[in-house]
């Protein structure tokens, strides 16, 4: 929850200096990125107080097991293209249950039927559920001269 102290504070940073994201911002960009490839069923569950190991599970299906490789494929390069790379990786050659271990975000994809047998949703129910906030959309301004018809 940035306020105006945060933003004073963060413009008199160096304008070359990457901001790192928090827990929850890298757990959305993660979830954003497992939807580009038509993930079903996300959910991001908040565990920073459940558990010793990361922050925040990002959990969803594919429908095939060569669609949750190819889920896991795409996130792995597009978080790439930010700058992050898995600790560890599980179960991408078989597509069946893949997890990309990025430290504070881990994230679990399923071939569906697996994802209902195992039900980590039941098993880390105490979690917070965390709503996957609506994409900004920048607004396009008609240089100026351009009249608005």
């Amino acid at each position: 929850m940035g306020d105006v102290h945060d933003d004073f504070r963060l413009s008199l940073l160096p304008k070359d200096i990457p901001i790192k994201p928090s827990s929850r911002e890298k757990a959305i960009l993660c979830a954003r990125a497992v939807l580009d490839h038509q993930a079903i069923d996300l959910i991001i569950l908040e565990v920073e107080n459940l558990s010793s190991f990361t922050d925040y599970f990002v959990i969803c299906s594919g429908n095939s097991d060569r669609q949750a490789q190819a889920i896991a494929s795409h996130v792995e390069e597009k978080l790439g293209k930010q700058g992050f790379h898995p600790l560890g990786i599980e179960g991408k050659r078989e597509g069946r249950w893949i997890l990309l271990d990025y430290g504070d975000v881990v994230i679990h994809i399923f071939y569906h039927p697996l994802r209902i047998f195992y039900d980590l949703e039941r098993l880390w129910s105490d979690a917070l559920r965390v709503e996957l906030p609506p994409v900004r959309k920048t607004r396009r301004t008609p240089p100026r001269g351009e009249n608005c018809v």
